[in-house]
């Protein structure tokens, strides 16, 4: 239960409040474009731009390129401490550190109230983008799901000769996705549960009664995370990780492992093509979500509390979605490939009326020509966080499905190595979407809805590679590399 809290807490700060923290001393900054620069404000329905990085820049293009900046920095300290958690103590300290970095950041945001400070902004923006914390808390999962008490007696059966290894594979995999989906669907109860205290204290702190007071708000509730992260320190259990490789220290085994990690990716044949569509789907899925949620920030001009009611239809659908797929799963005793290809159907292909980015894609293309639709009004924001509850429905469970995927095409001894690979391409994916997006929306003439016709067309070339994925074959590529590994001929 702590894990689930940690990680629903953390996502909730970081993720969902961070960019509109950001963007809402943007957009006070800022000034219209159509007159002379600082002599009108940034209004509904006018552009808004501000001198960033040597060139005037429409404010949802600064949140885009700082996104970018962010996810590059992220990549770089994967690659770094990536495998530390595979190995000797170190595997709780980095979590807590993130987690230390997080609070941090939410009680510096309480400084931020004067527009005048947004290059501040700029600066915990990025630190708080930094989510380390649920990147290793969420490989523990593989580790929990070995040590559940029905998952050792079906490993005994084995042993006994009583159960085939393929139906112990498919009983731990349908465990395994068991543990992460409930864990994720209580994260999301919780991050409600929170939500829901957030909108008492908006209504104290009277946010809707000043740009003032809602700034103020603003920063407040993202410090209110530090009441929900101490459990962490306080109840986690250590696991001791794998000796280091000879010749090997912590300073180097980061580099060295993504260096093994990559050129075994390239042997296991079945890990590779899942490696390239996960950063395909996850470029497509997260910068759309960021470009929805600034065009969003745009429209409802940044309402403390109408945001937070968006955020928690939003959470509750996750948690409808991520538990649905789970109980049709179980029913059907599906597979995990089965289930992800499910899920990226719906992120892509468009099975549902309104349950996949590729319509909401199309919407935002839309609006490159005109004023009336393509998130431009409150009511397109409201659809498309209730119009079939879409997004939470039949996207979210994209971020339980895809982490399971994982471990299902790696080596699980190594699991925390291939995570942090995963975790770079994950990062290079979200700061390449962003910066790509940016500079589109940029050459257009700050049309913020260009950048659709990229995603929409990434998105609908990168599912192939899903499908070509073999599991049964995986898992003897994974055997192979274990044996190698535990030779040591995987360093050489």
């Amino acid at each position: 239960m702590t894990t689930e809290v940690h990680d629903g807490n953390n996502g909730l700060v970081g993720f969902n409040f961070g960019p509109s923290q950001f963007q809402n001393p943007l957009y006070l900054a800022g000034y219209d474009p159509s007159q002379p620069p600082f002599t009108a404000p940034c209004d509904t329905g006018t552009g808004c731009v501000l001198l960033y990085l040597g060139k005037t820049r429409d404010i949802n293009s600064v949140v885009l390129l700082t996104n970018g900046v962010s996810f590059v920095i992220q990549a770089v300290i994967m690659l770094v401490i990536g495998a530390w958690a595979d190995y000797g103590q170190w595997r709780p300290y980095i979590t807590i550190i993130f987690t230390l970095l997080a609070v941090a950041v939410s009680l510096a945001w309480l400084g931020v109230e004067d527009p005048s400070k947004w290059q501040i902004g700029v600066i915990l923006y990025v630190l708080g983008y930094q989510s380390g914390a649920l990147t290793f808390s969420t490989v523990a999962f593989p580790a929990l799901t070995r040590h559940l008490p029905e998952v050792r007696r079906s490993a005994q059966e084995v042993q006994s000769r009583n159960k085939t290894l393929q139906d112990h594979s498919r009983f731990e995999s349908l465990s395994r996705n068991r543990v992460s989906n409930v864990s994720f669907a209580v994260s999301s109860l919780g991050e409600t549960f929170i939500l829901a205290m957030m909108v008492g204290i908006l209504e104290a702190m009277k946010a809707e009664d000043s740009s003032e007071n809602n700034t103020r708000a603003f920063s407040v509730l993202i410090a209110f995370s530090v009441l929900c992260a101490l459990p962490w320190f306080l109840l986690e259990k250590r696991r001791p990780g794998l000796a280091l490789a000879p010749g090997t220290s912590l300073l180097t085994v980061g580099f060295r492992q993504t260096y093994v990690a990559r050129r075994e990716c390239f042997r296991l044949e079945r890990t590779f093509p899942y490696l390239i569509c996960y950063f395909l789907v996850g470029d497509v899925l997260n910068t759309t979500v960021t470009v929805v949620g600034t065009l969003q920030n745009s429209v409802v001009s940044y309402p403390t509390l109408q945001l937070t009611l968006l955020l928690i239809v939003g959470i509750v659908t996750q948690a409808l979605g991520i538990y649905g797929f789970w109980l049709l799963q179980n029913s059907y005793k599906i597979s995990t490939k089965k289930m992800l290809s499910f899920n990226v159907s719906f992120i892509l292909v468009g099975l549902f009326p309104l349950g996949s980015l590729r319509v909401l894609t199309v919407w935002g293309l839309i609006g490159v020509n005109t004023d009336k639709f393509g998130f431009k009004d409150v009511w397109e924001i409201w659809c498309a966080q209730c119009g079939f509850a879409f997004y939470g429905l039949m996207v979210c469970p994209w971020y339980a499905y895809s982490q399971t995927m994982i471990i299902e095409v790696t080596p699980l001894p190594q699991m925390f190595l291939f995570f942090a690979l995963f975790s770079i391409v994950g990062k290079t994916s979200a700061f390449i979407g962003p910066l790509v997006s940016s500079a589109i929306i940029t050459a257009s003439g700050n049309n913020d809805n260009m950048s659709f016709a990229f995603l929409f067309t990434l998105g609908s070339v990168s599912t192939m590679f899903l499908y070509v994925v073999d599991i049964e074959k995986s898992r003897a590529e994974c055997d192979q590399f274990v044996a190698a590994e535990a030779n040591r001929e995987a360093f050489k």
